[in-house]
Parts: C-alpha cells; sequence; structure tokens
C-alpha cells in the first residue's frame, strides 16, 4: 500500500508520550511520527498530521478528533482508544464500543484506509491485573468492528513474544523509545509498507533483591501513580493543557 495523507488519532499512546524527543512538538516522537518519517522519506508529496491528546478517553476522542481529521481529507487513518476509559472505575464498554464502531464507519466513509489497535495484556498481576477483564472485553470488541469493516488490525494483546518491561517507560503506564520504535514496526508490516527500522535496544532489567523492588515500587508510587489517582478523583486529566502536536497535513522531517 501507498499513502500521501496520514492523520493519526487518539490518546498519549499515539501522541508519543514516553518516547521523549526535546526537538519535536510536545517534546515527543512517537510511533506515528516514525511511522510518518518512514512514510516520507518514500514519497515527497506524503503529509501527516496527528490529533492525538493524552488523557483523552474514546468519546473523547471521538467527539474532539474524528470530524477535524475528516476535514483533512486523508487516506490512511489511524485511531486508538479505551486505555483510559477501562481504568475508570465505571465504564460501560459495550456502549463505547458501539459509539466505536459508528466513528469507525463514519472515518471509513472518506475513502481512508483505517488501522485500529487493540490493548497490550497487562496480565494477572500489577495494578493493572483487577481490569484485565475489561482489557480482554474492550479487545474483542475492536477485533470485531476490525473485521467487520475490513480494518487493518494491530493486535499488541497478542504480542506475547516480546518482553514488555524493557519497552515500557518508567511510568509503567507507555512505551518507551525503544517500544514506540517497536510498534512502528508492527504497523508498517501490518500495511505491508516495506522498510528498514530496525529494534531499539530496550531498556535492561536490573536483578533486584525484594528490598530494592520494594524501594523502587516507593519511587514510582510517589511520581507517577499517586499523581495519577489525584487527577482521577479530582476530575483533571493530564491532557487539559496540551494541544495536537501536528493538528494540520504538514511534512514531518
Amino acid at each position: 500500500m501507498s499513502f500521501q495523507r496520514y492523520v493519526a488519532l487518539g490518546d498519549s499512546f499515539t501522541e508519543g508520550v514516553g518516547d521523549n524527543d526535546p526537538t519535536r512538538p510536545n517534546g515527543l516522537m512517537g510511533w506515528a511520527d516514525r511511522v510518518a518519517l518512514h512514510l516520507a522519506s518514500q514519497d515527497p508529496e506524503f503529509t501527516y498530521a496527528n490529533l492525538a491528546i493524552r488523557g483523552r478517553k474514546l468519546l473523547g476522542i471521538i467527539d474532539e478528533q474524528v470530524e477535524p481529521a475528516l476535514a483533512l481529507e486523508p487516506d490512511l487513518i489511524s485511531i486508538h482508544g479505551g486505555g483510559n476509559d477501562v481504568l475508570r472505575p465505571k465504564v460501560d464498554i459495550d456502549a463505547i464500543a458501539a459509539r466505536y464502531d459508528r466513528a469507525v464507519a463514519r472515518l471509513q466513509s472518506s475513502g481512508a484506509h483505517l488501522v485500529m489497535f487493540t490493548m497490550f495484556d497487562p496480565g494477572p498481576g500489577g495494578i493493572y491485573g483487577p481490569v484485565r477483564g475489561r482489557f480482554a472485553l474492550i479487545n474483542e470488541w475492536i477485533r470485531e468492528i476490525a473485521d467487520t469493516r475490513d480494518v487493518t488490525l494491530v493486535d499488541m494483546w497478542r504480542m506475547r513474544r516480546e518482553d514488555l518491561r524493557g519497552l515500557m517507560d518508567a511510568d509503567r503506564m507507555h512505551l518507551n523509545s525503544a517500544g514506540h520504535q517497536f510498534m512502528a514496526m508492527q504497523v508498517l508490516d501490518r500495511l505491508g509498507v516495506a522498510h528498514d527500522l530496525a529494534p531499539l535496544p530496550p531498556t535492561p532489567i536490573p536483578e533486584l533483591t525484594r528490598r530494592e523492588a520494594l524501594a523502587r515500587n516507593a519511587r514510582w508510587t510517589k511520581e507517577f501513580l499517586g499523581p495519577w489517582v489525584h487527577r482521577r478523583l479530582t476530575g483533571r486529566s493530564s491532557g487539559d493543557s496540551i494541544v495536537p502536536k501536528h493538528p494540520t497535513l504538514d511534512r514531518i522531517g
């Protein structure tokens, strides 16, 4: 496949949180930028927009980003969402999946090719363990939508050969640079786009004593989990003061 006008929709995953680059808008690179850079290297007419904003729930992505994306008349659209929904105390997954399906149909009506994503398997332990079933349920809805609508699906849930620990940022919520590079490679592979992207070295996984692990977890709770919980309790979002890093179609380099 070949594309000339790519628009990325979503939350922190697509904005690129965890892949820090102070030379780029919002101080982030991310897998979508990496995909766009490769596509731009193949075609001087290629342009790219990224409307994703961290912290957005799925309905916010649909309400705020779908119509602006369509106004740009892209021929390639990626959309990811739902992670911020399943982590809330209450969520009606069936209802948001129905809205997701309608949004995908709306995006497809433009004639653009779509890419969707399931979410990773958080496993039975850790802070995500209690909501693992929610991840599985929304992923099954996403697979059904992708199958019904003939959408390219990047199924992160089934990527079990990779050690996610080495691909995760220190906040344990987002991909690091190696993870974003890995995801860019997956997207290009699923689209059938030849590329020479190579894996980046994953973060080494240290062997810790029990005491060291407890101290590490305490730091993580203070620096990341605590602020995240506080935002949930106060109705705030990490994306409240953030604007899209590439709001209009343009060259990327």
